[in-house]
């Protein structure tokens, strides 16, 4: 595993195509994309590495917007971004609940400064 490599599980994983004025999606890919992420209850691996995050066998580049957050009352980490893969555009929501969720928000707060250092979530 490299420094720069993060590695875990999410027990829920969300994406959706954003924004609305970019190329649709097939529904090949839609079906896929629920298949193996949106809809599937079992844990999605999530490989954060510089510039990319993978979940299970998809590559998100072009990351921006990425929010990192642990919400009020609950015991979980979250992050938010939008990206591309392929040629596609989508925004992820990320939830993490394991019991190290406060490891996991430290280490990909640390690694959005450093990849991410000007990226605004306006």
């Amino acid at each position: 595993m490299q420094d720069t490599e993060i590695s875990f599980l999410a027990e829920k994983v969300f994406v959706h195509r954003w924004p609305h004025d970019t190329p649709l999606w097939d529904d090949s890919v839609k079906q896929k994309l629920d298949e193996t992420i949106s809809k599937n209850p079992e844990p999605k691996k999530i490989i954060v590495f510089e510039k990319s995050i993978k979940i299970q066998d998809f590559e998100f580049s072009h990351l921006k917007k990425i929010g990192i957050s642990v919400p009020f009352f609950k015991d979980e980490c979250r992050v938010i971004f939008e990206s591309q893969f392929g040629e596609l555009y989508a925004h992820i929501h990320i939830t993490v609940k394991s019991s190290d969720y406060m490891e996991i928000f430290a280490q990909l707060k640390s690694w959005k400064s450093k990849f991410f250092p000007n990226d605004s979530n306006k």
